[in-house]
């Protein structure tokens, strides 16, 4: 996968309609309104749910336990908090959908292995799971699913972005969800990156950590309207090894690189992946500082944690909720040292840049970024 849609002038660019997102904070502006307060979402709760095992950190929704239920739990929340995404005519001809997400129903299939009850295999399988969540919010067949590990939504916003260039859609609506179950987390526990430990993003430190969270996330994307701008958009997978990245930062450098010739001397701020880890969050910041010198790079999982496949789009909105807002979220979690001297720790100002720069990455050496900006 190495893929870059880089679009020369505003005329060309994808116009951001509406977004919206829901985490363990809240909905966009009550999330981003807890970041800038420095709100931690993360707490320490059994790996395995019920089934007990280490604490770690995890960001769940109010009331939402670790464990799978059948129908998932957390489709109400949705359904209550994302009115736009059940209006009439969303998976029509000139209305596309793209369904993003890292996991969709492999918490149900853990949660029938192990007590065999056949209640959750209608929501196990990536098929059944999507065509289940398309009756429920009654869209229509014009349905795509995109799921590439924590580059996902970004790869669901490149596809929606290409139909509404090519004049094949009036709008394109997409949206990603990512709840932690036993099995995710699990995961995770197993690979020792989930541990007791809590995420501090960019932060110099001997050993590393991620905590995980809940998140869902919708954009609706068209040509004429909205009030901020998605510029350029980009995608480089090194295809180095199943999880690392390479030692030389090469990947993130080959995707960053096509968005800081697209943002042509904007004054930027920057989003970037962040989740705790030292490797690859050293790698991320040099390439940073390399390619948008000055410009201060926040992260939000270190509050927040990972919302996996979904984190592009959550991470969007609230990108999109600070520039509306008029101030970006520092770095919670992470305190000095840093690993490069542009990571923001502390909430600042952004009235005096022109857009942001909001980077994901995955296991594998994918890598995904786009330029936002003001309509």
């Amino acid at each position: 996968m190495q893929t870059r849609a880089v679009y020369s002038s505003r005329r060309d660019a994808v116009r951001l309609a509406a977004w919206g997102c829901l985490t363990a904070l809240g909905d966009a502006a009550g999330t981003c309104a807890a970041l800038v307060r420095g709100e931690r979402a993360l707490r320490a709760v059994p790996v395995l749910g019920r089934e007990g095992g280490d604490p770690v950190p995890l960001a769940l929704l109010p009331d939402r336990a670790l464990d799978e239920t059948a129908p998932p739990s957390w489709l109400a929340t949705v359904k209550s908090r994302f009115a736009l995404v059940r209006e009439p005519g969303w998976g029509g001809p000139r209305r596309p959908v793209f369904v993003t997400s890292s996991n969709f129903g492999v918490g149900c299939l853990y949660a029938h292995r192990r007590g065999g009850d056949p209640a959750f295999l209608p929501f196990g399988a990536l098929p059944r799971c999507v065509e289940w969540l398309r009756r429920e919010l009654g869209w229509g067949g014009n349905v795509a699913v995109c799921s590439h590990a924590c580059v996902s939504a970004h790869l669901g916003l490149l596809q929606a972005s290409r139909l509404i260039q090519a004049g094949l859609a009036d709008e394109a609506l997409v949206f990603s969800f990512d709840f932690v179950s036993p099995f995710v987390s699990g995961g995770f526990h197993a690979l020792k990156i989930l541990n007791a430990d809590f995420p501090a993003p960019y932060q110099a430190r001997a050993a590393g950590s991620i905590g995980l969270g809940d998140g869902s996330a919708f954009a609706v994307l068209t040509r004429d309207h909205g009030d901020f701008a998605i510029l350029a958009q980009s995608l480089h997978n090194e295809m180095h090894h199943s999880t690392a990245n390479r030692p030389d930062g090469a990947g993130f450098t080959a995707c960053l690189a096509p968005v800081a010739e697209a943002a042509d001397g904007r004054r930027l701020w920057l989003k970037g992946h962040g989740t705790g880890t030292i490797e690859a969050g050293r790698l991320e910041a040099g390439a940073c500082v390399r390619l948008f010198p000055g410009a201060p790079l926040v992260g939000w999982k270190g509050s927040l944690g990972h919302t996996l496949g979904s984190c592009g789009l959550v991470e969007l909105a609230l990108a999109a909720e600070a520039m509306h807002a008029g101030r970006t979220p520092g770095t919670v979690g992470s305190v000095a040292p840093v690993v490069a001297e542009t990571v923001a720790i502390e909430s600042f100002a952004n009235g005096g840049y022109d857009g942001v720069v909001c980077a994901s990455n995955a296991f594998g050496g994918a890598h995904a970024a786009f330029l936002l900006s003001h309509a």
